[in-house]
């Protein structure tokens, strides 16, 4: 059978949920120039709790995307990579992050139309047709 992500049992569609996370695609940017520890990875994802970053990287780990490397030192030092399946990802995480950067403001201003057309509404527009 062929995989078919619209199929919500299909395995496929969980690569897409773990790709297309903020947080996974975030660790693969700042994994994409090499090796980090977990303190640095939490320093620059701005707003990631340890929670989400520990949740995300196992995550990641587990479907082969990044490897997890544990330096017998004392305290111990561990250090996290892109596999080669992870940076087969690079150019596609790193074209969704261009893209946002580069439409940001027209995505911005899009938000201020809508939500004064919205504001605009009567009330009764807003909500559903009642069957």
């Amino acid at each position: 059978m062929r995989p078919d992500p619209f199929q919500r049992d299909c395995g496929s569609r969980q690569v897409i949920d773990r790709i297309g996370d903020r947080w996974s695609v975030l660790v693969v940017l700042t994994l994409a120039d090499g090796g980090r520890r977990y303190g640095e990875l939490a320093e620059r994802i701005d707003g990631i709790s340890q929670k989400m970053l520990t949740q995300t990287l196992r995550g990641l780990e587990r479907d082969g995307l990044v490897t997890r490397t544990v330096h017998a030192s004392v305290p111990p030092r561990v250090d996290y990579a892109l596999t080669d399946l992870g940076r087969s990802l690079l150019d596609l995480v790193s074209g969704l992050e261009a893209w946002a950067t580069t439409h940001l403001a027209e995505v911005q201003a899009a938000r201020v139309r809508y939500d004064a057309e919205v504001l605009r509404r009567p009330l009764a527009s807003t909500r559903p047709a009642r069957r």
